[in-house]
């Protein structure tokens, strides 16, 4: 597909999904969003692609926050479908992905932009981010999922007082809250991700697409996360990368796994 706001490319096994409204600093519109979706879609169909690393463009930002002029005049029935929806078709949706998602979070990463990053599977960070949630400051609240991702990641506490008080922490803040998994330069942030993504893709992608589903599972209301770990445990046994990965490990091999 050909893209207007976003840029893409696959190398090595890893697609690298790329926000591309600098002028704008990244900030989230209708149009970016519906790009998104069948960006990471796409990447989740392809054979090829076992990873999946979302960042934006330029050094300023990683995503600025959302697009407040499509929705300043909106009513309470519009506000309420506009969350409804980028929640399903995105936020959601990446979070569910059975390709993992790594953020790779450069500059500002503030409200759409921070709950984007929390519904990718892991966060790195360069070290001139600065993260935030500051809805309450336009009068309106995180509506993309960052009252729940927030807490969960950081804590109650510090998640209460990043919302209330709408403002930005710095990387280091972020890795001692555990908000992000590790902090490098910029020239760094996208080595590091595609260093990661390397070691992820040495196993089998159909188990860590199983490992996804059991970890969200603990954070789904009325869902017994144990259940669904016994469930996707047991699924494995009759999965090729199950026969590959034992008869490997048994002669003493490097398993080749068939993929996805």
């Amino acid at each position: 597909m050909n893209f207007e706001n976003i840029l893409t490319s696959t190398q090595n096994g890893i697609t690298t999904i790329t926000i591309n409204r600098p002028s704008k600093l990244n900030a989230l519109n209708k149009v970016t969003i519906e790009e998104l979706h069948h960006a990471f879609d796409a990447a989740n169909k392809d054979l090829e692609t076992k990873v999946i690393i979302i960042t934006g463009s330029g050094e300023k930002a990683f995503v600025a926050g959302a697009d407040i002029s499509e929705f300043a005049n909106f009513s309470v029935e519009n506000g309420g479908k506009l969350a409804a929806k980028g929640q399903e078709i995105l936020f959601d949706f990446v979070q569910n992905l059975n390709t993992p998602v790594i953020a790779a979070v450069n500059g500002f990463a503030l409200g759409g932009g921070l709950e984007l990053a929390m519904a990718a599977h892991f966060r790195v960070a360069s070290d001139n981010a600065k993260m935030g949630l500051p809805e309450v400051s336009l009068g309106v609240i995180p509506g993309y999922g960052g009252t729940q991702r927030l807490p969960q990641l950081v804590g109650k506490g510090h998640a209460m007082e990043m919302v209330m008080t709408a403002g930005m922490i710095d990387a280091p803040t972020a890795l001692s809250y555990g908000l992000v998994n590790h902090v490098v330069t910029q020239e760094e942030l996208l080595p590091l991700a595609e260093k990661i993504a390397s070691k992820i893709m040495r196993n089998s992608t159909v188990a860590i697409g199983k490992a996804i589903q059991a970890i969200n599972a603990n954070y789904n209301d009325g869902v017994n996360g144990f259940e669904v770990e016994i469930e996707q445990f047991g699924a494995c046994f009759g999965t090729e990368d199950f026969k590959e990965g034992t008869t490997a490990f048994l002669e003493k091999r490097k398993a080749v796994f068939p993929g996805k």
